[in-house]
């Protein structure tokens, strides 16, 4: 990084635009296999919390790959760079006092650590939506299984590279089991839990 380059702080605080918004602004990072249900679960959360009048944003991992990410192959280093970015901007989101909520594979456990690193421990909220391999298969929303099964996909999470599953996430939604719906709820009450949803207006 150039030495002239120098960071400039905001008269607006993160906190001032949080209390202007009634909630604080983790980021929900939504981590597990293709087709557990990362994707659906986030969007019915983020329709739960919207109809509550709370400021949100949804980073999802196919849709990022359109723009801002659309250079990125799939190779562990690429996988890495692909993970720094979207961290960079849910950090961004964060200190604008948005709720962020991401849906992404991210295999690795380094790269999530990386990712609490840049976000921040205090607002970095790792969800595990947990679902076998099999289930995940079986659903294969996309027809990625069957192909990286065929060979015509290399380096596929949970098939020929490995999907190292959270050892102490903050919270572990079992997708197997229940609606995306019923998923929502379990993390709204989570964040309510956790004091991220003022009561009253005020923090």
């Amino acid at each position: 990084m150039s030495s002239h380059i120098v960071w400039h702080d905001s008269s607006v605080t993160k906190q001032a635009r949080q209390e202007h918004k009634a909630h604080r602004s983790p980021v929900l990072w939504l981590t597990g296999l293709s087709g557990s249900g990362k994707s659906t679960i986030s969007d019915a959360l983020e329709k739960m919390l919207h109809a509550e009048g709370i400021h949100t944003y949804r980073l999802d991992g196919d849709n990022v790959r359109h723009g801002l990410n659309k250079g990125l192959g799939f190779s562990p280093e690429d996988r890495q760079e692909n993970i720094r970015r979207i961290s960079e901007v849910a950090a961004l989101m964060h200190d604008a006092g948005v709720l962020t909520i991401t849906a992404f594979i991210s295999p690795y456990r380094e790269d999530r650590q990386m990712a609490r690193q840049i976000i921040g421990e205090e607002a970095f909220v790792e969800v595990f939506v947990d679902s076998s391999l099999e289930i995940c298969e079986a659903r294969d929303p996309k027809g990625l299984y069957a192909k990286a099964r065929a060979g015509e996909i290399q380096g596929f999470t949970g098939i020929d590279d490995p999907y190292e599953a959270p050892e102490s996430p903050e919270i572990t939604i079992n997708s197997g089991t229940g609606t995306p719906e019923e998923a929502a709820a379990a993390l709204r009450t989570y964040l309510e839990q956790r004091g991220d949803l003022f009561k009253g207006g005020k923090p």
